[in-house]
């Protein structure tokens, strides 16, 4: 079992995972540079899908290599692009290599991305996909036919608990818990009252017994960007006085990056919270700094077992 299986088992530190940069082509030495930032502060890195419906180097190609790196991947799988064919080739693809972490989506539309006249596939939803990487790691494919070399998989998936309305979603994190999602990587919202009620419901219906729950943060720099994602980005919603309290700032670089660190104080202060999830846009040293002020992460676990 990987470190991140481990933890996500234990509980007995918050789980810190971010959002490994997409890439347009390079090599190693290119990936491995991007790494740097992680290493260490971190214990999985996802492995995006081509992202909001732009084309990028393959997930199945970047998880292999950020895997032969010595960073754990979570290989991200969207319904957008393929079909349930293609699905599980490319899970049990990257097995081969060594990838068992896999977290299933269903995917944005084209319509968000730079080739919108490119057609859909969603042959099959998130929590199908679930269900579909579920008999892969018990060896079968979904026709029924059997794994020559069967590897258990750890599976997770996304929901929104900002998008109402609150008891779907909360319904919905069941189903995909159901259908064998061990880990549940949150949308970023700025609406903390419906985190708190999420995550009630998802205590009351036994999700956060069965798998781990983690909130996202965005790290950023300016009230543009907070502005960007309330117009641009389905399925965010920024309210206008948190841009407001960015943009009005003396230093709007820091007190989005304090905003942040009372994101991730709250989320973690929250019954049945297990980790969190960092998508970094600044890349100027912020993660590293977040996760060690607030002493989460593996850095600050060694630090803590040496002091020890």
């Amino acid at each position: 079992m990987s470190d991140f299986g481990g933890l996500l088992l234990s509980r007995e530190r918050p789980i810190v995972t971010a959002e490994f940069p997409a890439m347009d082509g390079g090599d190693l030495s290119t990936v491995e540079e991007s790494l740097t930032q992680y290493r260490g502060f971190v214990d999985a890195v996802n492995i995006t899908d081509n992202p909001a419906a732009h084309a990028h180097a393959s997930n199945v190609s970047m998880a292999i290599a950020v895997k032969q790196l010595g960073v754990e991947p979570i290989m991200q799988v969207v319904c957008r692009d393929k079909n349930r064919i293609a699905a599980q080739a490319d899970v049990v693809g990257a097995s081969m290599h060594g990838v068992t972490i896999f977290c299933a989506l269903t995917g944005d539309d084209v319509t968000a991305g730079d080739e919108p006249e490119a057609r859909r596939v969603f042959d099959i939803d998130g929590p199908q996909l679930i269900t579909i990487m579920s008999g892969l790691s018990s060896g079968k494919y979904l026709s029924g036919r059997e794994l020559k070399h069967q590897k258990e998989l750890l599976i997770g998936a996304v929901e929104n608990p900002f998008a109402p309305p609150g008891d779907v979603r909360i319904r919905r994190a069941r189903m995909k818990v159901d259908a064998g999602a061990r880990f549940l990587q949150l949308q970023i919202g700025y609406e903390p009252e419906a985190l708190e009620s999420f995550m009630e419901g998802c205590r009351a219906n036994g999700v956060t017994d069965r798998a781990a729950v983690m909130p996202t943060v965005i790290l950023t720099k300016s009230a543009g960007a907070l502005r960007f994602m309330e117009s641009s980005v389905p399925g965010i919603h920024v309210p206008q006085a948190i841009i407001d309290r960015v943009a009005n700032a003396e230093n709007p670089s820091e007190e989005s990056f304090e905003l942040v660190r009372e994101q991730v104080q709250h989320a973690l202060s929250l019954p049945g919270v297990a980790g969190i999830h960092i998508t970094d846009f600044r890349h100027d040293g912020s993660l590293e700094r977040l996760v060690s002020e607030l002493a989460i992460g593996p850095s600050s676990a060694r630090a803590s077992a040496h002091s020890a």
